[in-house]
């Protein structure tokens, strides 16, 4: 009889055990398989959130068939405790064990809104975003002047939510007192500051912040990032540049960001100075000059004048030899590359050609020939906006015809 009962113990025992087997096959299969979500979604995980509650709620808005599954997959790869709180993209059909791999991997929210302050040749302006999980694309809910008080709703509805992402941008050729007044207009970041950062020496990109960060701490995080991109130019340089310490480098490189803003030029451009720089030639370039009026701290808003062109500055390179004392703005990495990697050409003139670009020339009388025909292109470029004001200026006050 005990035989009997032993050995139905066993059957019994080896079914369990391979039912079992078949229900954690089964489960391992849900947990990587392909997701019911049809479109993506924006997974908000509050701060001090648990999986539990991320499961039920991904189970709510269609994303997993079973939220066991997806904490017994969590536990089971060891991920349960790097939840982290933010706003996470989960895309169309995403696994669950990719959706657990989303929401553990480092922290940094992929959607949501953010407040990007953009500091700008000309001004700073602050975005507000939110990403459409449906298109991956972000969708302004509203732009501002962050130096005037005025603030629009969505501003304050998405400063207070808790996973709303800050970022400054910096653009290409932007002076130090720029940055640093932008930076000391923002509400979000403390403590101004007062000495202006040395020109050059912040590197141009985009900058993750959070409220609360200390303005000096931004600007040494951008001075480190400008710091080691130079190095790295620096260690890569052409050989018998006419540039003897990356300070000089860095000096040309601004010069090369403000003379032109199409990428593709930037090498030629470079090649303009350097040659010049070989032949003992003055640089002769106009924003050398705005800066010696301005000293970074504005935009000169004008033509320059004769007077002005003709001052014996430290910054005018009509007057003086080689380069200036200082860079004149804050390159970007291409502009750096491009100074010390310039292109190989003969070039010694150029001037705008009217699509934005420039004529390049090797000979004083070519370049006379691109001066004329930009002479040309300005006067039709003027009269076209001359005829479009007088266009305007008729049809103010005309009576609108039934």
């Amino acid at each position: 009889m005990w035989r009997h009962i032993a050995s139905n113990a066993l059957t019994f025992f080896i079914v369990a055990l391979f039912l079992l087997g078949g229900v954690v096959t089964w489960g391992t299969s849900q947990y990587s398989a392909e997701g019911p979500l049809d479109q993506a979604i924006c997974l908000r995980v509050q701060s001090g959130g648990t999986m539990r509650g991320v499961s039920e709620d991904l189970a709510a808005q269609g994303a997993i068939g079973s939220p066991a599954i997806f904490r017994i997959g969590a536990d089971y790869s060891e991920k349960a405790s790097l939840l982290k709180a933010g706003s996470f993209l989960v895309p169309e059909g995403a696994s669950m064990a990719q959706i657990v791999d989303i929401v553990t991997r480092d922290g940094a929210s992929t959607c949501g809104t953010e407040v990007v302050y953009r500091i700008g040749v000309t001004r700073t302006l602050a975005e507000v975003r939110q990403l459409d999980p449906a298109t991956s694309r972000f969708v302004e809910l509203a732009q501002f002047d962050p130096a005037l008080e005025e603030r629009p709703a969505a501003y304050a509805d998405v400063r207070a939510r808790s996973d709303t992402r800050f970022r400054v941008a910096v653009a290409e050729g932007v002076t130090s007192w720029q940055v640093m007044t932008a930076l000391n207009s923002l509400e979000v970041l403390e403590d101004d500051v007062t000495g202006i950062p040395p020109e050059g020496s912040l590197a141009p990109d985009s900058y993750e912040i959070v409220p609360g960060s200390q303005v000096a701490d931004v600007l040494a995080r951008m001075a480190s990032a400008q710091e080691q991109i130079l190095a790295e130019a620096w260690a890569s340089r052409a050989d018998e540049l006419p540039l003897a310490t990356p300070e000089e480098a860095l000096i040309l490189a601004s010069i090369i960001e403000k003379e032109t803003a199409v990428p593709d030029e930037r090498g030629q451009v470079a090649s303009v100075f350097i040659n010049r720089l070989e032949q003992g030639m003055r640089l002769q370039t106009d924003p050398t000059v705005i800066y010696g009026v301005t000293n970074g701290q504005g935009v000169l808003g004008r033509g320059l004048r004769q007077s002005e062109l003709r001052a014996e500055t430290p910054y005018n390179t009509y007057v003086i030899d080689g380069l200036p004392p200082t860079p004149i703005a804050n390159p970007g990495r291409a502009s750096i590359r491009a100074a010390l990697n310039p292109d190989t050409t003969d070039f010694v003139f150029f001037v705008a050609d009217g699509t934005g670009g420039h004529a390049f020339a090797d000979n004083l009388d070519d370049h006379n020939a691109n001066v004329a025909r930009w002479r040309e292109i300005e006067a039709q470029m003027a009269a076209q906006a001359e005829a479009e004001a007088a266009e305007d200026a008729d049809g103010v006050g005309e009576p609108v015809a039934d």
